[in-house]
C-alpha cells in the first residue's frame, strides 16, 4: 500500500474510535475547572489568598482570558512547527548527502 493510503486508513480508524467513544460514554462532559474546585472544597480546602486582580484598581474585560489562551496556543504552535520544520530539514539534508555519495 502507498503511504497516503496508510495515513487515510489510520485517520479513519482513529476517527471511528473517537466518535464511537464519545457516543457510547454516558454522562455529561464538564470542565475540569469546576470539578477540580468542587473536589478541593469537598475535602475542606479553604483558599489562602484572594483574587490578586482586584488590586489593579480596574476590571479586565472577559475577552482577556480568550486572548491569553489564543496567545498561548499560538506560541505552542510556533514551537511545534519549528521542531517539525527542523526535523524535515535534517531529513532532506541527509537525503541529499546520501544521493551525492
Amino acid at each position: 500500500m502507498k503511504n497516503s493510503t496508510m495515513y487515510i486508513v489510520g485517520f479513519a480508524i482513529i476517527a471511528v474510535l473517537v466518535v464511537g467513544t464519545l457516543l457510547l460514554v454516558p454522562g455529561e462532559f464538564g470542565g475540569s475547572d469546576d470539578s477540580g474546585g468542587q473536589a478541593a472544597e469537598s475535602y475542606g480546602y479553604e483558599p489562602w489568598t484572594g483574587n490578586w486582580m482586584e488590586n489593579l484598581g480596574f476590571e479586565l474585560p472577559g475577552e482577556t482570558e480568550s486572548f491569553l489562551f489564543a496567545v498561548q496556543a499560538a506560541i505552542g504552535a510556533v514551537i511545534i512547527g519549528y521542531f517539525i520544520g527542523m526535523l524535515n530539514a535534517r531529513r532532506q539534508a541527509n537525503a541529499s548527502k546520501d544521493s551525492e555519495a
